[in-house]
């Protein structure tokens, strides 16, 4: 019987994604015997600094990227919110499954939603895109840093460190932790435009024709145009997670494309915004198109002084 490993974090979220691709694996395929190798990464490991001034999210696939080049794994499962535009040599995002939630989601022991929150409430997010768009909304609001896995986060929430947090909806949901809390409130896409990927579990394997094939069971359709839309337009920004960019595209039944786009400085001060419907013929570089317009307004500009700024942020 031929064995994939499957490379992945230790973290709760981690663990249950990888959990769950190997039981549509071996469903699929009682040819395949699967097991999981934990990888503990840098980004684990360091936890006391702000994701931005350490290199982003990256730090969380290095050593699984590291780990499957070396032979150690032929898959991992990544959200794919976190996973870089750019593939290193060697590796291929083989797959981009059915997304769950795209949305952002506020939970919080005593408010209900973002409106609800009273003056001057210290709401907790680790992102610089939910931060500025926090701060859009509620410029009364003090946001501070959020580090840890999903538990920790919600366990700090319930200590009274924090008024509200902000997460994906798609992990609270995946790993049932939405009655863990008081509320619960999926922030809509008109409130808050969510990362490239984000709800999508992404797929990176190794280039090998039979675990190409075994990836290509995972495939989804509309996630694969609709992240694909996202990525592309992130790249053509040069946009990694230490950079305040948020994007969303949806496939409609009629297979017409909505993508909203939303990028600027961390606290606010200045944001700009796009949004289009695209009929299904118009979809080709669609992503790389809006953002080219948003660089002839100025975004180059406005993302190399969030960039500086995001350097500087500390809290």
């Amino acid at each position: 019987m031929k064995k994939l490993i499957i490379a992945t974090r230790g973290s709760k979220l981690a663990l249950w994604q990888s959990q769950h691709i190997k039981s549509v694996i071996e469903n699929a395929r009682p040819d395949i015997e699967v097991e999981l190798n934990i990888i503990v990464t840098t980004g684990d490991k360091i936890l006391d600094v702000p994701l931005a001034k350490i290199g982003g999210k990256g730090l969380f696939l290095k050593e699984i990227e590291e780990a499957m080049l070396a032979g150690e794994a032929q898959l991992a499962v990544h959200s794919l919110k976190d996973v870089p535009t750019v593939m290193p040599q060697g590796l291929l995002l083989s797959a981009i499954t059915t997304r769950e939630d795209v949305r952002d989601a506020m939970l919080s022991e005593k408010y209900p939603n973002i409106t609800s929150l009273p003056h001057g409430a210290v709401v907790g997010t680790s992102s610089l895109r939910r931060r500025m768009q926090l701060a859009a909304l509620r410029p009364d609001l003090i946001i501070k840093d959020l580090r840890g896995n999903v538990d920790t986060r919600i366990r700090k929430l319930k200590e009274g460190e924090f008024d509200a947090i902000i997460l994906a909806a798609a992990g609270i949901n995946r790993l049932g932790f939405a009655d863990l809390v008081n509320h619960f409130y999926p922030i809509s896409l008109e409130e808050m435009i969510p990362s490239m990927g984000q709800g999508a579990l992404g797929i990176e394997t190794i280039n090998e024709p039979w675990v190409l094939e075994i990836a290509a069971l995972l495939e989804d359709k509309n996630s694969r145009i609709e992240t694909t839309l996202e990525r592309e337009f992130v790249d053509t920004l040069q946009g990694g997670c230490q950079v305040p960019i948020g994007v969303s595209a949806r496939v409609g039944e009629d297979g017409s494309v909505v993508l909203r786009s939303i990028l600027g400085l961390p606290d606010a001060s200045e944001v700009m915004t796009e949004s289009t419907i695209l009929s299904c013929d118009e979809l080709e570089g669609a992503g790389r198109a809006m953002a080219q317009h948003l660089i002839e307004k100025g975004a180059m500009e406005l993302l190399t002084r969030a960039c500086s700024m995001a350097d500087g942020h500390k809290s």
